[in-house]
């Protein structure tokens, strides 16, 4: 199970992560949202864009739903974040956008679809959902952990049926040095207005 991967694994992840420069996601990301905009960072791993976020003004909800992410994430940005996982989440009101940067990928793919609606439900109607994917046709197991990748053909028929739509999407090699020739899918959703 991919939780107990990120339990056992925390400080190698934290250090493989916590220091990645994020500045050209973040660019597609932040123009879309007012000041001082509500974000969800679903799935937030060792914390790194929620302090970013915190940083720049905006107010942040962070979860994970590992253990000692949390802890990880607590500690970096002296803020607190939530333990649970993607479909027990829900946001004390609605939000402007979610953040889901590489945390989607390790739900299994017969669910994301309930998982892509569940968390639109925590959207305000025009909000922006940015998430990531390994960029593959086919899933894969590593480690402990499962992978369900993705093509933007694909991400369109996982969005069928919810209020989501692709707003846009863009290709990028992983960010982790040694790591170049890994393909990321990156996407702006928006949830419909009613």
């Amino acid at each position: 199970m991919s939780v107990d991967f990120y339990n056992q694994n925390a400080a190698c992840f934290v250090r493989d992560t916590v220091t990645v420069e994020m500045a050209a996601l973040y660019d597609e990301f932040l123009p879309n949202l007012k000041t001082r905009s509500h974000i969800v960072d679903a799935g937030c791993g060792s914390g790194r864009d929620t302090l970013f976020f915190l940083q720049q003004g905006f107010q942040v909800t962070a979860f994970d739903a590992s253990e000692a992410m949390v802890a990880a994430a607590q500690e970096l940005t002296g803020s607190k974040v939530l333990l649970t996982d993607f479909n027990a989440f829900s946001a004390p009101e609605l939000v402007d956008a979610i953040w889901a940067c590489a945390s989607l990928l390790h739900v299994p793919a017969a669910e994301l679809s309930d998982t892509f609606e569940h968390l639109a439900h925590q959207l305000k109607p025009g909000g922006i959902f940015y998430c990531s994917f390994k960029q593959a046709e086919v899933d894969t197991s590593r480690d402990g952990r499962h992978f369900t990748n993705m093509t933007e053909q694909r991400l369109g028929k996982m969005l069928k049926g919810t209020s989501l739509q692709i707003h846009k999407c863009w290709s990028t090699s992983d960010l982790r040095p040694g790591r170049e020739n890994e393909l990321w899918l990156n996407a702006l959703l928006e949830k419909r207005s009613a």
